[in-house]
């Protein structure tokens, strides 16, 4: 942006105010939908699927965060992407629900997710988990909070087994250095939750799969960097967001002592 563009842009304090409004709206009027008889479809060849209430949380995000910021690109899981987002020094990054399956079963661990993403880094987060009564909120130059408290990482001892949540199948095939060290919890199937897990403290860490995308990650990203851990590649470095690309390979999430361990217990699960 010019000096003259940031003059006059919107602190990431106000861009906060309005996601945060916008996802308790449309966390809401998900949450009038829950535990109740939705259309769901499936898409990308029958592997994911959306509810009703998914498409009615994306439509409120949309038209109330553009409508104020008429200027920010758009990057939802439940809108068609617009390369268009790509030209855009800031834009807003949406998950309309998180936990798509887990809300359709009637568990309760979902969650609305929005990021505002200044040129590739999250600049405003917050989760909204209406089944729970919590949200999570941060901003890059703020500390992250849960229900209006400040949240920070727990801080495991040297030899203490660090409490990870990983899928089933990752944890049996853990390499024989990792096995004692890293203790499994259970599969929290919110992708986004399970980042807000860690920051709060729950939970030391988790390994993500391959393939997860900028709108499970965006926010839970900044939530957890400003509760003092990180959200990395396999490479150590931090994650850029509103690419042409908008997946990621395996990554590791953890406090500042678990990260690294996290990481070399990751690599053999990066697919080629």
């Amino acid at each position: 942006m010019s000096e003259a563009a940031l003059q006059t842009a919107p602190s990431w304090d106000e861009d906060l105010k309005l996601i945060l409004a916008a996802a308790v709206a449309a966390g809401d009027t998900a949450l009038g939908y829950f535990r109740k008889t939705v259309d769901v479809r499936w898409k990308n060849e029958g592997r994911s699927p959306v509810s009703e209430a998914d498409l009615a949380a994306n439509d409120i995000l949309k038209t109330r965060l553009l409508a104020a910021r008429a200027d920010y690109g758009w990057l939802s899981e439940e809108t068609d992407d617009d390369a268009t987002r790509l030209s855009r020094d800031t834009v807003f990054v949406v998950d309309p629900i998180d936990g798509t399956r887990a809300f359709i079963s009637g568990k309760d661990l979902w969650c609305v997710s929005v990021a505002v993403v200044h040129q590739g880094q999250p600049t405003a987060g917050v989760l909204y988990a209406p089944a729970l009564g919590e949200i999570y909120q941060a901003t890059l130059d703020g500390e992250a909070r849960k229900n209006d408290a400040a949240i920070r990482v727990r801080d495991p001892l040297p030899n203490e087994r660090l409490q990870v949540a990983m899928a089933e199948d990752i944890a049996g095939k853990l390499a024989a250095p990792y096995r004692d060290r890293l203790a499994r919890v259970p599969h929290v199937p919110s992708l986004a939750y399970r980042l807000a897990m860690i920051a709060d403290g729950r939970i030391d860490g988790t390994i993500v799969k391959k393939n997860a995308h900028d709108w499970d990650l965006a926010a839970a990203d900044l939530i957890l960097a400003r509760a003092g851990g990180a959200l990395r590649g396999l490479d150590g470095t931090p994650l850029s967001y509103n690419r042409p690309i908008v997946s990621h390979g395996v990554l590791g999430a953890g406090s500042g002592p678990a990260l690294p361990a996290l990481l070399a217990a990751s690599k053999p699960f990066d697919a080629h």
